[in-house]
């Protein structure tokens, strides 16, 4: 864990909100950017580094660690430097630093995110970085949604109930939900990556990181009627303080013995119409896919997903 004090923290997300201002869509809170820089992430280890001016935060990273699985790897998440101080070498000076710690960790793989266009991209291209994975965002105007036409499209599917709560999940559900979180392996994923296992305590660690997080959850499962086994999921996160009128519609996976039965969409929209109902007030929610994940974008574009921005995954090796 990283130690940075709570006045400095401000600054330093005021400097995030001007380096990501051009960017379309949600950008942290105060309260979830304080949290991701100070507790990061269950499961991982994370190394911060600010660099000041005159007392105020100009530029910064966050290196991520995996522990369970990918050791391998390390995560920028993010690089950022404020607008008016950039042109001067710190994001290289930045860049350098990190690739150095991530080798100290034992990592030889360096992985960033950033919109295809911009000048995150061009930087990531200066320095070596290639596309690993193509993606895009999405976005979803609650307030002109087809509500009527979405319970219409509902589809009948025999055999499959779906359970839904709110917030974490309770301690009953936690293998199961770990059981089919293992679904989201089938991603498009960089080809260097292992497959990820979520046990019920990996999955109690991210559930008890929810709330103190800053994060509330609406969780769609869905289970065999036979045998009770767990055969999909997805989950719409927000902010728990209600800031900003977005969600994050965030994983969706079906398990391989049980495709083909249309549960990906009843689970989306059975997720969807109940978000609605507690949450009238939200305005859009977002979705990010592979652009290779044809099926999972068919969903989203078949429920009025429309096009945001487009980003890549770019790798470094070190």
């Amino acid at each position: 864990m990283t130690t940075i004090d709570d006045a400095t923290l401000a600054r330093l997300h005021d400097a995030y909100l001007q380096a990501f201002a051009d960017l379309p869509g949600p950008l942290f809170s105060r309260r979830r950017f304080q949290w991701l820089f100070t507790h990061g992430s269950p499961g991982q280890r994370h190394e911060v580094r600010v660099v000041e001016e005159g007392g105020e935060p100009v530029a910064c990273y966050r290196l991520r660690f995996p522990e369970h699985d990918n050791t391998h790897i390390a995560w920028l998440d993010p690089l950022f430097v404020r607008p008016d101080r950039r042109g001067r070498g710190l994001g290289a000076r930045l860049l350098d630093e990190a690739a150095g710690r991530a080798r100290a960790n034992g990592r030889s793989l360096l992985f960033v995110e950033t919109p295809t266009d911009g000048v995150g991209a061009r930087f990531a291209v200066a320095h070596g970085f290639t596309v690993s994975v193509a993606e895009a965002r999405r976005t979803l105007d609650l307030r002109t949604a087809d509500w009527a036409g979405f319970r219409r499209m509902l589809p009948p599917v025999e055999g499959y109930e779906v359970e839904l709560w709110t917030g974490p999940t309770a301690p009953e559900r936690l293998a199961d939900l770990g059981t089919v979180m293992g679904g989201m392996n089938d991603a498009p994923a960089d080809a260097s990556t292992e497959h990820s296992h979520f046990d019920a305590e990996r999955v109690r660690a991210h559930e008890e990181s929810m709330v103190p997080g800053g994060l509330d959850c609406y969780t769609a499962m869905a289970r065999r009627v036979g045998d009770g086994a767990p055969a999909g999921f997805t989950r719409i996160f927000l902010d728990a303080d209600r800031e900003d009128g977005w969600a994050l519609q965030t994983d969706t996976a079906v398990l391989r013995a049980h495709r083909g039965h249309r549960l990906g969409l009843l689970l989306k929209l059975a997720n969807l119409l109940r978000l609605r109902e507690r949450e009238p007030q939200l305005e859009r929610v977002v979705t990010w896919n592979a652009k290779s994940n044809a099926h999972m974008l068919a969903i989203n574009e078949a429920m009025g997903f429309r096009l945001l921005d487009e980003w890549n995954t770019w790798r470094l090796p070190i």
